[in-house]
């Protein structure tokens, strides 16, 4: 194959893991670190959302994890973007909902009633409370 056709070839395909690299790589760290935190709580893994939260909630996310524990939980149309700065902190903002079942009875937990607080500690982003 001529060199010059074999770029051609191959261009279209370039690009478009360009294109992919770019989206995937446009979430702001404290809009990930909330994704995180929230795969975290429903997956039921202490240890992630312990590394996952700041060290003055961390005892506050595993007590939310707690209330987890007797429950099937699942994340629906989770997407986190970060809202703004205030003291200090990130504010983040997140859609979808945690659809909590027992014994055939789901309770859902709309996320965008809550602004989740975000801090970088030990170099890593962090959550750290919502209201």
């Amino acid at each position: 194959m001529n060199p010059q056709r074999a770029v051609l070839h191959f261009l279209p395909i370039l690009l478009f893991g360009l294109l992919l690299s770019g989206c995937s790589q446009g979430k702001d760290p404290s809009a990930q670190a909330a994704e995180a935190y929230l795969k975290a709580l429903v997956a039921k893994d202490a240890d992630q959302l312990s590394s996952l939260s700041c060290a003055a909630w961390e005892p506050d996310a595993l007590l939310e994890l707690d209330s987890f524990q007797a429950v099937e939980a699942a994340l629906e149309g989770l997407d986190c973007q970060k809202a703004g700065d205030s003291e200090g902190q990130a504010e983040v903002l997140c859609q979808g909902k945690i659809v909590a079942t027992y014994n055939q009875e789901k309770t859902e937990i709309d996320l965008s009633r809550r602004t989740y607080q975000v801090v970088e500690e030990g170099g890593e982003q962090r959550v750290c409370g919502y209201r």
